[in-house]
């Protein structure tokens, strides 16, 4: 089974009417390895947009806690957090293929059978896919912090797409921004301090330490001994 895409090219919708999207496409090859991941396992673990609106009890066989994160990239910290949780369950959306074979490869090696893995837009995902009021749990970490001033419009989190996200949670839900850029740290807080619906979970203005579940990237690692810091958002759904 393969994740079928839409051959529609860039000049298919004209220029006004295009979404800004907040990722680039990259045309790297899965190695072979990553390739027979996606090969073997995501019949099994994939999801598609054209199955509409998920049951999450019928599609892992249980009722459970679902956690939702977008852009996992190569899903080395998604593993390791479905294994230190295996009474919670996890939906992964990824768009490009690399990661998500090398996700299911690390779901067989750890045995992690409470993932199951989009490969597609985040936006497509949420509202094609998502029922209303069912996460317990949104997490973006690191997403691409778009630096360049001109690029800044590209960055994922904005206002409406945290109201998207926020139609999602259950009342009193998560929502979870991990960022080692202080101006987009920056830009994050004032974002969801200014979203209708939203409590922080620390003080007004303030950021929160990481908490234990999210676990700590070679990447981040490196980052802290450069001196580099890393700042964690968490907000809950308060209406």
């Amino acid at each position: 089974m393969t994740n079928q895409k839409d051959s529609g090219g860039p000049t298919s919708i004209p220029e006004k009417y295009r979404r800004i999207r907040s990722f680039v496409l990259r045309t790297g090859r899965m190695t072979p390895g990553q390739q027979n991941a996606y090969d073997k396992f995501w019949p099994d673990k994939g999801l598609l947009l054209g199955s509409g609106l998920l049951d999450f009890s019928t599609l892992f066989g249980r009722s459970a806690p679902v956690n939702l994160e977008i852009g996992f990239g190569m899903g080395a910290s998604l593993v390791t957090m479905a294994k230190a949780a295996p009474s919670e369950d996890f939906i992964g959306i990824e768009v490009h293929t690399p990661g998500v074979g090398k996700l299911l490869h690390g779901m067989e090696e750890f045995s992690a059978d409470n993932i199951r893995v989009f490969n597609d837009d985040a936006v497509d995902v949420l509202d094609q896919c998502i029922p209303d009021s069912s996460l317990d749990r949104i997490q973006i970490y690191f997403p691409d912090p778009w630096h360049k001033k001109k690029h800044h419009k590209r960055r994922l989190i904005q206002p409406l797409f945290v109201q998207k996200l926020r139609k999602k949670l259950k009342e009193g839900g998560i929502l979870h921004l991990a960022t080692d850029w202080e101006d987009y740290a920056e830009h994050m807080m004032e974002v969801m301090c200014d979203a209708e619906g939203y409590s922080n979970l620390a003080d007004p203005y303030c950021f929160s330490a990481r908490p234990d579940f999210r676990p700590i990237t070679k990447f981040e690692k490196r980052g802290e001994l450069l001196g580099h810091g890393v700042w964690d958002i968490l907000f809950k759904r308060a209406g």
